[in-house]
């Protein structure tokens, strides 16, 4: 699975869930950034078809309005911009090719998600998603439910955690049981050489 985007495992799990009041669209306001906003990120994802973890690093940035761009360092280079609803792949030899973006439902996923929480949306992420928080403005997980039945087909959910008005990690589950991790920031650069869901799970919600 974007910019600058978690208390003790049991600690986070023994808190009520609670829906989009208030004090979730101020936390929500807290994460807005002026754009471009860029930080680095790790990802981790977990395939039926693949017997480890494919495991990708890079930069992602939102440069303002419905333009995010993830750009991929490790192992190839490899740049995905998403643009006045297109999204356009460069890969390092090769022409560049582009195609609708409503074809990829995680990416219009990811779309609506960073630019909402970017730009301290809350009113745009609540039309996209269900939204609930577990933890307080110190300690936080958002998640992420779609509420367009066609997307939701392709992604189940996606979870967020944080610290204070920083985004630490991202998690996508996937319909079909796959699961992408992005570690974001300084957190980034704790990617393990061999992750497990479980490992980083660890990180984004106990990690220092």
């Amino acid at each position: 699975m974007l910019l600058s985007l978690t208390a003790p495992l049991s600690a986070v799990a023994s808190r009520p869930e609670v829906t989009a009041t208030s004090a979730t669209q101020a936390l929500i306001a807290s994460l807005g950034r002026p754009a471009p906003a860029r930080t680095a990120f790790a990802e981790a994802r977990f395939m039926h078809l693949l017997d480890r973890p494919l495991v990708v690093c890079g930069e992602l940035a939102w440069l303002g309005g419905n333009r995010l761009q993830r750009r991929v360092e490790h192992p190839r280079a490899e740049t995905a911009t998403i643009a006045d609803g297109e999204v356009t792949m460069q890969r390092a030899g090769r022409r560049a090719h582009s195609f609708s973006l409503k074809r990829a439902p995680q990416l219009q996923v990811l779309l609506d998600s960073f630019v909402a929480l970017l730009s301290g949306d809350a009113a745009r992420l609540d039309q996209a998603f269900e939204i609930r928080r577990r933890g307080d403005a110190a300690q936080w997980t958002l998640v992420l439910v779609p509420r367009d039945a066609g997307v939701a087909g392709s992604v189940a959910s996606i979870e967020i955690d944080g610290r204070g008005k920083q985004s630490r990690c991202m998690r996508m589950q996937e319909a079909d049981g796959d699961l992408a991790v992005d570690l974001l920031g300084p957190l980034a650069a704790r990617m393990p050489a061999r992750p497990t869901r479980e490992a980083l799970l660890a990180l984004c919600r106990g990690g220092s």
